[in-house]
């Protein structure tokens, strides 16, 4: 057994410094100005110890992962689906596929309730959960050939607690789908930049593709130099495009990007992965990662201050403009994608399984990927919170609150305590060059302007147009790659589904199946999409109130196969590791459920919204945000299905996490009764590095492969 050398003791004893004192400046800073940098430091932090220390953990002592077994990507390589990528690759994919729109959107509504309220569920949520959910998941779906969560949950809980997995998940994945597609047509719709930058970024991924596996196969380093040096090019071409002849060539109406978003969605579900999947969504983590590093790096140069309050009176009252609720349960459900998200765990049990070289990875892409995405999170709460509080509340508020007038939207506004001028609004909305920013609900416009503060405070503030357009594109490529592995994710769980009833479906990668199954998930999400673009109060938009708890619902659903599989495989001892997070996830979504079904509070519960529309229609009123009396019908339509399906969707998680407590309790009384859907050992031949780095002992394991000798194994 190693011991610790004292450089080592020193070095991590100075990370641990420096995240504690992140820690203390920000519980303990009340009334004075705090700078955003503790933020930063407490975060990166508490990320360091929590990878070093608790990931290595659970890896090797609880998973007890194993480099000598073949992965799925390994035995039933095909090309298509089944494909071993190198780690660094599909790392890249990974982050990609699961950083959406949460991330970016969820902190930024949430900071209506302070700075620290989001910053401890974010860094804690993500070490305790978030990343140990997407990592679990990555290893048991690893060790069964890629399966599904939904199928995984049919196979080790039964087929009644199964079919409810298998029924919420893919329900929740359409509605999943549905928002961030809406949110990437929302940020492209009339860009011209942003259009061209991103539609560049599919040719450049086919060229990197081919690279890698005809031109120069392994030159994952030449590779990532042309893919970085192209995307540059391409984000620079954009807004020349934008400001040349060709830019009404490459302005889309909504209805249009929605054909193109569902052609794309389709073509990425079944070309092989090799091809376009993996190669775009290692070409967008580059432009990711990188704005995230350059705004971290920002704040450091800069020391912007926190302008919003630690805590807000909304934290109490529950009353806020932004979303209404009190802190519990809503900012657990708002903050979704960063802390825990069950989005995530169709993304480890989909793609990710199939393609991923060695079980000892599992740490770095589904942990460290989730650490990764963390970062985006706070960076986002950052961005928001070091924003006037005033321009916070003005652009996040509904018209219907503040009005359309800066001046309505000052003494709105400083109603609540936030004092801004009329003339600040103003100089705002000119600085970026928009026309207003009343009312730009959403969080990503907040988080540009954001963005833009941080970056012109370096650059110069002439720059702040510039960083606030780049912002709005590099929101809608974050989102674009989730929406893609997710189509791709969604087809596998309707071929799982589907292969229990006829079962050459149960072949992935069987073409009439990809085929039939990739049109009816892009068709499903495609309808819904395109009639919330069409109708204001129709498609998505009628689920989009349900986006955040059907995201954290579904994280009960895999915490809960996680814990079942833990007890099932002998691990009981350690199934704390993922059941104190089910126990958690389950109390905060089940009671955000209770409220949206049965407040009595018009802004929270559905039924109750119900009855204020419907009572109004009948004595032939017209209330906000309804416009015409058909307006307000389909409010009530709404609002019966939202509390409809909240209660089926809540109902459903139940029904798993009872099931899953039945087969653990059962397992512990009569183990011999328990089976598991493990596929058979087989000894691997590939040899490759568990983490971004070799070590020294990979590095000669390398060398001996390459050699064509064995290497002394410990």
């Amino acid at each position: 057994m190693r011991t610790a050398n004292a450089r080592t003791i020193v070095i991590w004893t100075l990370v641990a410094l420096v995240g504690a004192s992140g820690w203390t400046v920000l519980a303990l800073s009340r009334g004075e100005e705090v700078s955003a940098a503790w933020m930063v430091a407490a975060a990166l932090g508490t990320y360091a110890i929590a990878y070093r220390f608790y990931a290595k953990f659970i890896a090797y002592k609880v998973l007890k992962v194993d480099k000598t077994r073949a992965t799925p990507a390994e035995r039933l390589d095909n090309g298509i689906d089944f494909h071993p990528t190198d780690r660094r690759v599909l790392l890249g994919h990974h982050f990609a596929a699961i950083a959406g729109a949460g991330p970016l959107v969820g902190p930024v509504l949430a900071a209506q309730m302070g700075y620290l309220p989001g910053t401890i569920w974010i860094i804690v949520g993500v070490i305790f959960a978030g990343a140990v959910q997407d990592m679990v998941v990555l290893f048991f779906s690893t060790r069964r050939d890629g399966r599904s969560l939904g199928q995984m949950a049919r196979e080790e809980i039964g087929p009644f607690g199964g079919a409810a997995a298998l029924l919420a998940a893919f329900a929740i994945m359409i509605i999943l789908l549905g928002v961030l597609a809406l949110v990437v047509v929302n940020a492209l719709a009339a860009s011209p930049w942003g259009t061209f930058s991103i539609a560049m970024t599919i040719p450049i991924a086919l060229l990197m593709g081919f690279y890698l596996r005809v031109l120069r196969p392994g030159r994952v380093a030449e590779v990532s130099l042309i893919g970085v040096a192209l995307l540059l090019l391409a984000l620079v071409a954009g807004r020349w495009v934008a400001e040349s002849s060709w830019a009404d060539t490459f302005t889309l109406a909504p209805s249009t990007l929605v054909i193109w978003l569902v052609a794309y969605g389709f073509i990425a579900s079944i070309l092989p992965v090799w091809m376009l999947l993996a190669p775009r969504d290692y070409l967008s983590t580059f432009m990711k990662i990188g704005t995230i590093v350059l705004l971290a790096l920002g704040v450091v140069m800069a020391l912007p201050t926190l302008k919003m309050d630690a805590v807000t009176d909304f934290a109490s009252r529950g009353d806020g403009p932004v979303f209404a609720g009190s802190l519990f349960p809503f900012v657990f459900i708002t903050i979704a994608c960063g802390a825990l998200s069950g989005f995530h765990s169709l993304i480890s049990s989909g793609t990710t399984p199939k393609m991923i070289q060695k079980e000892t990875q599992v740490r770095m892409i589904g942990y460290g990927s989730m650490l990764m995405e963390s970062s985006v999170a706070v960076m986002a709460l950052v961005a928001a919170s070091i924003i006037d509080p005033g321009l916070y509340f003005a652009m996040n508020a509904p018209s219907g609150v503040i009005g359309t007038t800066v001046e309505n939207a000052s003494q709105v506004v400083g109603s609540w305590g936030y004092q801004i001028s009329p003339a600040d609004l103003a100089a705002a909305a000119e600085s970026v060059e928009e026309s207003t920013l009343l009312s730009r609900t959403g969080g990503a416009p907040t988080l540009a302007v954001g963005v833009s503060q941080i970056f012109s405070e370096v650059t110069g503030s002439g720059l702040k147009a510039f960083w606030y357009h780049f912002a709005i594109m590099f929101e809608a490529l974050f989102i674009l790659t989730a929406l893609d592995a997710g189509t791709r994710v969604g087809r596998f769980m309707l071929q799982d589904t589907l292969g229990n009833i006829y079962r050459p479906f149960k072949n992935v990668s069987w073409k009439p199946g990809l085929v039939i199954t990739s049109a009816i998930v892009c068709g499903l999400w495609g309808y819904f999409l395109w009639v919330g673009v069409h109708e204001p109060l129709g498609g998505i938009n009628q689920l989009f109130p349900i986006f955040g708890i059907s995201n954290q619902l579904l994280a009960a659903v895999a915490l809960a196969v996680c814990t079942t599989l833990l007890v099932k495989s002998g691990r009981l001892k350690w199934a704390w590791i993922t059941g104190i997070p089910l126990a958690w996830d389950a109390t905060v979504t089940l009671t955000a459920s209770w409220q949206k079904v049965f407040s009595s509070d018009p802004k929270v519960g559905f039924f109750k919204q119900r009855q204020v529309f419907q009572d109004a229609i009948d004595r032939g009123e017209i209330l906000p945000p309804a416009k015409t009396m058909d307006d307000m019908h389909t409010v009530v339509t709404n609002s019966t299905v939202d509390g409809v399906l909240s209660a089926v969707l809540a109902l459903l998680i139940v029904v798993v996490i009872v099931d899953a407590t039945r087969v653990c309790v059962r397992h512990i009384r009569r183990p011999a009764l328990s089976t598991l859907s493990e596929a058979p050992y087989v000894e691997s031949k590939i040899v490759a590095p568990a983490g971004l780095f070799p070590t020294r002992e990979e590095k000669e394991e390398e060398r001996h492969a390459a050699l064509g000798t064995a290497a002394p194994r410990d």
